[in-house]
């Protein structure tokens, strides 16, 4: 069942009391958002013959292999533009059928992200840029420069980079590990300002970092909603509190908001201090903004993208669209030896929203994970692209690009 709070201008004032709304998938539209209806599909992805469920008058298609594709990205002249696990960075002209690599810069080219005359490419130390001229087939090393280092090393090693609508350049990066303590914060060490959103500084010819939003455990995919320019973030919780504790969040993100985590989670219907990290909360509990909705714990969102006028169709636009990994985590206590059966199935699932607020969350597309637990595909990153479809890469098991596009 999926949990969505009430909306967050009237719930701000309530703070750690807020009310909650529950919904079924298919339960009665509120108004403003019509209920989705599903139909069953038949695909071949790699060869095997896979289904899936997908919106009624909607067709999935696997378009084709990339080497572990993470976040996408759409440049201005319809050109498609993958990150990866692989240390690759991927270019797919249109109709986006055959993958080129761009170039491979290692360690961990997990996004990119566009402005006039440069790619940006975020590394697990840094974001990179290097001039770029649309259609441009290749990127000479020697050409990527450092623009600003971010804290490195390994656990939740990803790195997110994207130009918001006032021509900035943000970047998200996680907290290392469930309850690390590190916060995006001026008084905690260089290396430990993780754990949120930052934006980039740029005066005199020299690039800083400076927080934007912090109290996110691993806040991997970020987007602006197309009717507010109000910037939301995914967030995933930690794995110490079991299988069922504390759900994901789906988080509105404002210059200077606090999160929580790791010293506060929020458990559905309250905030609870976390004892699992002992230092002081940089900021107090009545201070810490909650998730506008929440996922399943266990679910592991990554990618998020939204939905913008004309694409797809009318029902959705303005929606956000968030691709659930799913977690390794089983039941009863959420470790990794349980019976891989009762996982967390990936999907992509749509943040319902109505005048800007997020009202409910309905399944898009499920089916990629077998009965025995087994997973043929795993959502990571999602965009719509210039023809109005919806794309999203798989970074395991199938290792590529799908899409999913309106047929009737």
């Amino acid at each position: 069942m999926n949990q969505v709070s009430l909306p967050w201008l009237a719930s701000r004032a309530l703070r750690c009391g807020w009310l909650m709304l529950s919904c079924l998938v298919c339960a009665p539209a509120q108004a403003g958002t019509q209920a989705l209806v599903y139909e069953q599909q038949t695909l071949s992805v790699e060869g095997k013959s896979r289904t899936v469920r997908v919106p009624k008058g909607y067709r999935l298609e696997w378009l084709g292999g990339m080497d572990a594709p993470r976040m996408l990205t759409f440049a201005a002249n319809g050109d498609l533009f993958a990150g990866s696990r692989s240390g690759k960075v991927y270019r797919l002209p249109p109709p986006y059928t055959k993958a080129e690599v761009l170039m491979e810069p290692g360690d961990y080219p997990h996004s990119v992200a566009f402005r006039k005359g440069e790619i940006l490419i975020a590394r697990n130390h840094g974001v990179y840029r290097a001039p770029y001229r649309a259609g441009q087939a290749s990127i000479a090393e020697e050409d990527l420069s450092l623009l600003a280092a971010l804290p490195g090393g390994p656990g939740h090693d990803s790195r997110t980079v994207g130009v918001g609508p006032d021509g900035r350049v943000y970047v998200s990066l996680g907290i290392q590990r469930n309850c690390s303590d590190q916060f995006v914060g001026t008084d905690y060490p260089p290396d430990d300002q993780r754990g949120g959103v930052l934006v980039l500084r740029e005066r005199g010819g020299v690039a800083s970092w400076v927080p934007f939003a912090s109290g996110l455990r691993n806040p991997v995919g970020f987007a602006w909603q197309p009717q507010t320019d109000v910037l939301f973030a995914s967030n995933n919780g930690p794995d110490h509190l079991g299988y069922e504790q504390p759900p994901e969040y789906f988080s509105r993100l404002d210059a200077g908001s606090f999160h929580g985590m790791p010293w506060f989670q929020y458990d559905g219907k309250q905030l609870q201090r976390d004892d699992c990290v002992s230092s002081t909360p940089p900021r107090p509990i009545n201070e810490v903004t909650l998730p506008v909705a929440t996922f399943p714990s266990r679910n592991a969102p990554l990618g998020v993208t939204f939905v913008p006028r004309g694409a797809m169709d009318a029902q959705l636009e303005f929606d956000a669209v968030v691709a659930l990994h799913g977690s390794w985590g089983t039941k009863p206590g959420g470790g990794y030896l349980g019976r891989a059966a009762t996982r967390r199935e990936p999907k992509l699932v749509a943040v319902r929203f109505q005048d800007g607020q997020a009202v409910r969350v309905d399944d898009l597309v499920s089916g990629f994970q077998l009965r025995d637990g087994k997973r043929w595909a795993r959502p990571a990153g999602v965009a719509v692209g210039p023809d109005g479809a919806l794309y999203f890469s798989s970074d395991s098991e199938a290792n590529g690009l799908f899409r999913l596009q309106r047929v009737r």
